[in-house]
């Protein structure tokens, strides 16, 4: 009877928390498992994305940006992409017509330069308060001094409220303490070529590892081979997966036909 007094007395008290600070629920975080093998989460959350070496941030910034588009709604479409005056002017930045093959038009975006972590900062803040703003990216780099744990649960608290969600592109293989609600960990990976030319590139794919959170159970995976697809991100599974289709060693060859010649789904063309 002690016991059900005691966790009586702290469920009350995660509720009265969570009243007074408008935020998801205390303890455990899991969101809904993966639907049909295609991959997506839910508005207003405060996320980190990690790549562990600079060369791969583009990777991480391309598996955002597929992220962004899944919560993107008819009244939400705007998309902040905020990023260092001084690493821009070192590594540049995003290519706005690359930003469609994501499904996000260049046109919604708005991009910002900040003289410091700080703008940087203050930035996402009042862009978060932002009803017409569906997410906001911000390409920090291994900027972690002013990433703490208190700035991060404010981001945090201000996403749940308002509904839009935040993104901190990372790089580096140190992993501070912050209030983010997933942290993922995003690794490049060769993608399949597409049928009939076996040298052709085909759909940007990534190893997703979820470092922080879960979805669904705690029985269910926490890591994920996952393809960009015109539907959204698609898992691919040991065996291919319902979406893969077979390599072009794998298809009997076309008489007198030569593979490299060929377009993918060239017999869809009218």
């Amino acid at each position: 009877m002690q016991v059900l007094s005691k966790q009586r007395a702290l469920d009350h008290l995660r509720a009265r928390i969570e009243s007074i600070e408008k935020r998801p629920p205390l303890g455990d975080f899991a969101l809904p498992a993966a639907q049909n093998g295609l991959f997506a989460v839910p508005q207003g959350l405060l996320h980190e994305v990690f790549a562990d070496a600079g060369r791969d941030a583009g990777s991480a910034l391309g598996f955002t940006l597929g992220l962004v588009r899944t919560l993107m709604r008819p009244e939400r479409q705007a998309v902040l992409m905020l990023k260092l005056k001084s690493d821009t002017q070192d590594l540049g930045a995003a290519y706005p017509v690359g930003l469609a093959s994501f499904g996000v038009d260049p046109e919604q975006v708005v991009f910002g330069r900040m003289e410091s972590p700080t703008d940087l900062l203050w930035a996402i803040e009042e862009a978060i308060g932002c009803r017409a703003v569906t997410a906001v990216i911000a390409d920090t780099g291994h900027e972690a001094k002013a990433l703490d744990f208190t700035a991060s649960r404010r981001l945090s608290l201000r996403a749940a409220a308002s509904g839009s969600s935040v993104f901190l592109v990372r790089t580096g293989l140190e992993r501070e303490a912050t209030a983010a609600r997933l942290r993922w960990r995003v690794t490049p990976q060769p993608s399949q070529s597409p049928p009939f030319d076996a040298r052709a590139p085909g759909p940007s794919r990534w190893r997703v590892e979820l470092q922080k959170g879960r979805l669904g159970s705690r029985r269910d995976p926490k890591e994920w081979l996952v393809d960009w697809t015109e539907n959204g991100f698609a898992i691919v599974t040991p065996e291919g997966g319902a979406r893969a289709r077979p390599a072009a060693s794998q298809r009997p060859p076309l008489s007198g036909a030569h593979p490299a010649a060929l377009g993918d789904r060239l017999s869809e063309a009218s």
